[in-house]
């Protein structure tokens, strides 16, 4: 059971909370791709009535998580290996510039801040801890963003942050990847060490660029597995 389920959410944050919470229900594989957004489910599990569900629907069709029918609901959207080839270049971009300004720009305390992040995944990826890796790889990324201290940046990385976060969710990372994703890592934290932007901003590259690859190959192996056909959709 998701562990966000079946509890009533405090009104404050209602519209933040909803969002959050379809959001994980797609990233964990509870909505799988296709699947069509069971609102009223949904409204009561969270205790809650259509009106702050379907503004949350909006905020996660915008992230490109789904899409909207016309007097039907949602869908998950499907992901693709194609989209995902488009996708990643345009992601591994904006995380270099944003590499760039963060050497440029972050204060002392900020880099010390992403050298403790950083030794904490190290930590997790020593034990075999996947998830809390993931939640603070996730940290890291959006760290360096924040150090860039770039609004149009980080409001354009936010518009495809949701459907990178889906990718990485579709895709089993083997063990060896795994350990070269961390070993890239120790690249990023150098560079940033170091103030040196053009170095990071090839590191950035790069390891988004892996993480294409990776995905790729996952979505056309599930794809060639269950003979989806001509239409491109490989998902769990």
């Amino acid at each position: 059971m998701n562990d966000m389920a079946d509890r009533t959410i405090p009104r404050t944050s209602l519209h933040q909370e909803v969002t959050a919470h379809v959001r994980e229900m797609i990233f964990s594989g509870e909505l799988a791709g296709g699947d069509r957004v069971p609102e009223k489910r949904i409204c009561e599990r969270l205790g809650i009535s259509r009106t702050p569900l379907r503004e949350a629907l909006k905020v996660l069709a915008s992230e490109g998580l789904l899409n909207l029918l016309p007097n039907r609901g949602a869908r998950v959207a499907r992901l693709t290996a194609d989209a995902v080839e488009e996708l990643f270049p345009v992601m591994g971009a904006l995380e270099a510039l944003a590499g760039e300004m963060a050497c440029a720009r972050a204060s002392d305390a900020e880099i010390a801040e992403l050298r403790a992040l950083h030794y904490q995944m190290a930590l997790h990826h020593a034990r075999g801890e996947l998830q809390p890796y993931w939640a603070l790889n996730q940290r890291i990324h959006e760290a360096i963003l924040a150090a860039a201290g770039n609004p149009t940046l980080t409001m354009s990385y936010n518009g495809l942050a949701g459907r990178v976060r889906l990718a990485r969710y579709r895709a089993n990372m083997s063990q060896a990847r795994w350990d070269q994703a961390m070993a890239e890592h120790e690249e990023m934290l150098e560079a940033l060490s170091r103030r040196d932007g053009a170095r990071l901003a090839q590191v950035l590259r790069r390891h988004l660029d892996n993480k294409r690859a990776t995905v790729v190959a996952a979505l056309r192996a599930g794809l060639a597995g269950r003979n989806e056909g001509a239409d491109g959709i490989a998902y769990d």
